[in-house]
């Protein structure tokens, strides 16, 4: 099993919360049109993406996302 390092993407559940999350995330959403619901979610991405800051786990971030399989959702 790989073992994760401080400056690696963690794989493993990391939230303290992850319902209270969603549920955040959700109300965020609610009476947004899908432009806007859109638009909020690049600055929450952008947000977030400042927070962690690591250039080199951004980028394997991103290479995740990019592999997720729609058909298994």
């Amino acid at each position: 099993m790989r073992r994760e390092k401080e400056d690696a993407m963690k794989i493993t559940p990391h939230f303290q919360d992850a319902d209270g999350f969603y549920e955040q995330l959700l109300d965020a959403h609610a009476g947004l049109s899908p432009q806007d619901s859109e638009l909020f979610n690049a600055r929450l991405i952008l947000l977030l993406a400042n927070q962690v800051g690591d250039a080199r786990v951004l980028k394997e971030c991103i290479e995740a996302a990019r592999q997720f399989d729609t058909a298994s959702a």
